[in-house]
């Protein structure tokens, strides 16, 4: 049997759009302040921007956007793909030097700005074109309806060829465009880059059937119905928003977009707007935890990242949060694992089921395999207590990494990809992360574990955060190290001392941190803390006593 077009065709997430304008044209699809727009509105605005678009780029080429989460940023991860062309959405905390890598890496020809970041891009864009031949991007200039008052974009960058506002793209582009659909659905989508937990970013490619796959899988698993009012809590330039940017539009559901996240906002929004949906790095959690407000109604919760402390679950399910955590990477276009509930846990107490909600789960229906193997390649046992790297394949993991064959051929060395994490199984086969493989402290000879450490640390009274890297020892090679940062009224009334002899009381003894930093801890700008810092911060205070 042959394929043809009434058989086969490639997959993208294009056809949700399409299809929901179609089914549910008068559906809310955005609410962004007082500004709202319909989805038969959203499929014509980004009609008239992929027209735009493929007037200045070639089919494959890399568009640019630098922006917090707005309407153009939503609307740009369908009309980019609509155009033939990569969207590679920049990480807005990222400072000009590392744009400026991004762009040229990227070899980005089009860019959409934000007004808020007209200096740091016309910085970057300084850094990269010094040396160049004089080529410049065509920029577009986003200049935001709601936060009023930034500098018109008309006095950016004299000289450099800004194309125009966004709106006035939208306006002057063409309703009638001809989508230019995916010839296969392994043609490059999206172009995302590590969010900076390593020194190195490294550029992650998407293509359309991945990207089609993870949102329908992850709305599936998390119950969604087409009626669900999702909060933008999480930066969109994260992995296309963990897939949600095409989720949404999937069930027909409607867009809060939070431009900035604050809880004030948050609480509001949820009450305004009835929202029904949101996700967040632990971070996002803390400050929804400890912010004092309740909820009118129950709201599902997506997490992700390292592991959330069951101190900060159990809060979050005592305001109306219904929390799941899920576990994932860049690599994976964000959730690969869910810790999907089972009836039977609820005859657990609220601690016990944060415990159990706390474990990263098992893989989601969109991949073909998950495994946690030693370094043999062989699956460890499944006991809870053997630690492998946990590794996964399928349709939703990457094509590889732009421009380095040489990092693309480790990952997925032995038919897998490798996550860099180190995990244990479960008898009821749902894997827990136990570290990062670099982060794994190793003293005396014994795997310590910096997450197990920092569940603990999280639980005392006085500390609202804490991360737990390696610090050089003289006897054991190596030896925990705490980076704290306290709650307010704490600051000033607790010592390092404390802290330790709490530990003492919590953790074996050579788990126990011997060293207490207070300090606010560096992070991306999707609440990872960054362990590389912090271990540099550790290498320099240099060796210490072995005495505990």
């Amino acid at each position: 049997m042959a394929k043809c077009a009434a058989n086969y065709g490639p997959l993208t997430p294009i056809t949700f759009l399409e299809r929901t304008a179609a089914l549910y044209p008068e559906r809310t699809s955005i609410i962004y302040g007082d500004l709202q727009w319909t989805w038969a509105q959203t499929f014509d605005r980004c009609r008239r921007l992929a027209s735009k678009i493929s007037q200045l780029v070639d089919v494959g080429q890399t568009v640019s956007v630098l922006s917090p989460n707005s309407p153009a940023v939503y609307e740009l991860n369908f009309g980019v793909p609509m155009a033939g062309a990569v969207l590679n959405s920049i990480n807005s905390r990222l400072d000009a030097r590392t744009i400026a890598v991004l762009l040229a890496h990227s070899e980005t020809k089009l860019l959409f700005v934000d007004s808020q970041y007209m200096q740091v891009v016309q910085e970057a864009l300084t850094m990269w074109l010094g040396g160049s031949t004089g080529w410049k991007p065509h920029i577009v200039v986003i200049e935001d309806r709601v936060d009023a008052g930034k500098i018109s974009f008309k006095t950016f960058l004299p000289g450099w060829g800004v194309l125009v506002e966004y709106e006035e793209v939208i306006q002057s582009g063409d309703p009638g465009f001809a989508i230019r659909w995916p010839e296969d659905d392994w043609d490059t989508i999206a172009l995302n880059y590590t969010s900076g937990t390593t020194s190195r970013p490294k550029g992650v490619l998407y293509h359309h059937r991945g990207a089609y796959l993870c949102p329908l899988v992850t709305v599936q698993w998390w119950n969604m119905p087409s009626a669900a009012v999702y909060l933008w809590t999480l930066p969109m330039f994260h992995c296309n928003g963990w897939g949600f940017t095409w989720g949404i539009a999937a069930i027909s559901g409607t867009n809060v977009i939070l431009r900035s996240v604050e809880p004030k906002p948050i609480f509001d929004a949820i009450s305004r707007h009835k929202v029904t949906h949101l996700c967040g790095a632990p971070v996002v959690l803390n400050l929804i935890a400890n912010s004092g407000q309740t909820i009118p109604h129950k709201v599902s919760v997506i997490t992700g990242g390292a592991p959330p402390p069951p101190s900060v679950l159990s809060s979050m399910e005592e305001k109306g949060f219904d929390v799941t955590h899920s576990y994932g990477l860049t690599e994976t276009y964000g959730p690969a694992l869910v810790c999907t509930w089972k009836p039977e846990f609820e005859k657990f107490s609220i601690k016990e089921r944060a415990k159990i909600k706390a474990r990263q789960g098992v893989a989601h229906v969109g991949l073909q395999g998950v495994d946690v193997l030693d370094l043999r390649m062989v699956p460890v046992a499944r006991d809870g207590k053997q630690i492998g790297e946990i590794m996964v394949r399928g349709s939703t993991v990457m094509k590889g990494y732009f421009r380095d064959e040489e990092a693309t051929r480790q990952a997925f060395e032995g038919g897998w990809f490798h996550t860099g994490d180190l995990g244990v199984i479960h008898p009821d086969n749902y894997i827990e992360v136990k570290d990062r493989s670099k982060d794994i402290i190793i003293s005396g000879g014994e795997n310590i574990s910096s997450i197990e450490i920092e569940s603990i640390l999280f639980k005392h009274p006085s500390i609202m955060e804490a991360a737990v890297v390696a610090r050089p020892d003289p006897q054991w090679g190596e030896s925990p190290c705490a980076f704290v940062t306290l709650r307010e009224s704490s600051v000033g009334n607790i010592t390092s001392e404390e802290i330790i002899s709490y530990c003492r009381k919590n953790l074996p003894r050579y788990y126990v941190p011997k060293t207490i930093v207070f300090c606010e801890l560096p992070k991306t700008s999707t609440g990872k803390v960054q362990k590389f810092k912090l271990r540099e911060q550790a290498k320099a205070l240099g060796h210490q006593s072995s005495k505990l």
